[in-house]
């Protein structure tokens, strides 16, 4: 059971997980022993609040399918075990990520005093190039 929120949990049936080969140099052991992990949760199948749900399936994310699945692979750690809790902690801040509200933000405009000041800033830097200029013969 994955514990997201106080009240919100994630069962074990709602994740696949499946042990893969892992990528990349290792030895003789990389190619024996399968210590990646595939994470696969299916969004629309899940017993994920109707809020969660909305948030993540509307969520811009590569992991994210199109069909409202959750992908998610493993393999930083040499152990499977580690792999697993890797995948599961990944999948709580994704989760996490998605359901986050954002503040509004208000436009602001920048006061009187500051925009007489960048102007006059403006024109004191053209009064510094222009007596940089050779004078008029």
């Amino acid at each position: 059971m994955l514990q997201i929120s106080n009240s919100v949990t994630i069962d074990e049936w709602e994740v696949e997980l499946s042990a893969i080969r892992s990528q990349g140099a290792g030895g003789q052991n990389v190619n024996k022993v399968a210590t990646a992990i595939h994470l696969r949760f299916d969004i629309k199948r899940s017993k994920l609040p109707d809020f969660y749900k909305e948030r993540l399936l509307a969520y811009r994310d590569s992991r994210i399918t199109k069909d409202g699945v959750i992908v998610i692979k493993s393999q930083s750690h040499r152990t499977q075990e580690q792999n697993r809790e890797e995948a599961l902690q990944r999948l709580k801040e994704l989760i996490l990520a998605a359901t986050k509200v954002e503040k509004k933000r208000h436009a602001t405009k920048p006061t009187r005093s500051t925009q007489r000041k960048r102007v006059d800033q403006k024109v004191q830097r053209g009064r510094t190039k222009e007596l940089r200029k050779l004078p008029k013969i």
